[in-house]
């Protein structure tokens, strides 16, 4: 059964039977793998009762992923793995190409730079340039193209390279496979830490490949926790799928959401979103900002994209009844 309602922002999506569904486990030797990875440590899983009070929630947490190896966001877990699974067995100088709306296309040329390789990295004009400088000076190329999220995706799977992309379409399916793989170790801590389950993870969504890994992780084996996703609502490709019941296209604008401000989902995590998640919404620039204020009171320092899952929560918590233990992923730092 599905359910839909609107918010201030716009609209919710609610599957109560998401728990049912089922996928195949992640694998087991990825979270090793970062383990040994110089500088490698769990980011912090902080406890926020302040807010738990105020949302009337047992105990909430944040998973503050404002330095993740040495970079201000989770996506060095699924570049670090994904270059490594494309360079195994490979000689010689290559070029890593991949779109982005920051965090990815950095890690990646992070990665690159590592591993002695070149890095391309393709971003909309959207990108601030301080985001576009950081990545410059990962010694990649940078390529900033007139148009959207989609459009630099498009012009980075055309470069001359390995494209190291953290979005699924129909004949590439391997790397951002891999991608999603590399995530999964950032749910693997929140159960140690927690020591148990969480009964809500609340996620930031851009193409959903990042949510992929969440539902794997969760409805890989029998669990009792539930997903939702948050998206801006200038960019809620995700939650226009659900309601739609099938992948579609929106168009975006800006956001302070940056990171997430992308109009196709991932065709490879589509399946994942369309049967694994609980609950989905969008929230405005206004209840970004004012999640950034809370969480920065706080003091944990998140950026809009991470601060978007305090919003969300808020937007839909009304609709969610008793929540016991709740997660937030606060997928990047504050600049």
């Amino acid at each position: 059964m599905i359910r839909t309602t609107s918010t201030l922002s716009g609209m919710r999506f609610l599957r109560p039977d998401a728990p049912r569904w089922k996928c195949p486990p992640a694998p087991a030797d990825v979270r090793d793998f970062h383990a040994g990875l110089p500088g490698y440590a769990p980011t912090p899983l902080t406890e926020l009762p302040a807010l738990a009070a105020e949302l009337g929630i047992g105990r909430l947490f944040v998973k503050d992923e404002s330095s993740r190896l040495g970079l201000p966001a989770f996506k060095a877990l699924g570049a670090s793995w994904a270059v490594h699974r494309v360079l195994r067995g490979r000689t010689g100088q290559v070029t890593l190409t991949t779109a982005t709306d920051g965090n990815h296309g950095r890690a990646v040329a992070r990665m690159a730079r590592l591993r002695g390789q070149r890095a391309h990295v393709f971003v909309p004009n959207t990108v601030p340039e301080k985001a576009i400088e950081a990545i410059r000076a990962e010694n990649a190329e940078v390529t900033v193209v007139d148009g959207t999220y989609d459009d630099a995706v498009a012009r980075a799977a055309q470069a001359d390279g390995i494209l190291v992309q953290d979005m699924g379409w129909d004949g590439y399916e391997e790397v951002p496979g891999w991608i999603v793989e590399g995530y999964g170790t950032l749910c693997h801590e929140v159960d140690e830490q927690l020591g148990s389950e969480p009964g809500l993870v609340v996620v930031p969504v851009g193409v959903g490949s990042f949510a992929q890994a969440v539902i794997t992780h969760y409805r890989g084996r029998d669990s009792r926790t539930r997903i939702l996703a948050v998206e801006p609502d200038r960019a809620a490709c995700v939650l226009e799928s659900l309601l739609a019941g099938e992948l579609r296209s929106v168009p975006t604008g800006h956001t302070i959401m940056t990171g997430l401000n992308c109009g196709t989902p991932s065709s490879t995590a589509w399946p994942f979103l369309q049967n694994g998640l609980d609950a989905a919404v969008s929230v405005s620039e206004e209840e970004c900002a004012e999640a950034v204020e809370n969480l920065f009171a706080q003091n944990v320092h998140s950026g809009p994209c991470g601060a978007a899952a305090l919003a969300g929560l808020r937007a839909i918590r009304d609709d969610l009844g008793d929540l016991d233990t709740v997660v937030l992923i606060s997928t990047e730092g504050r600049s």
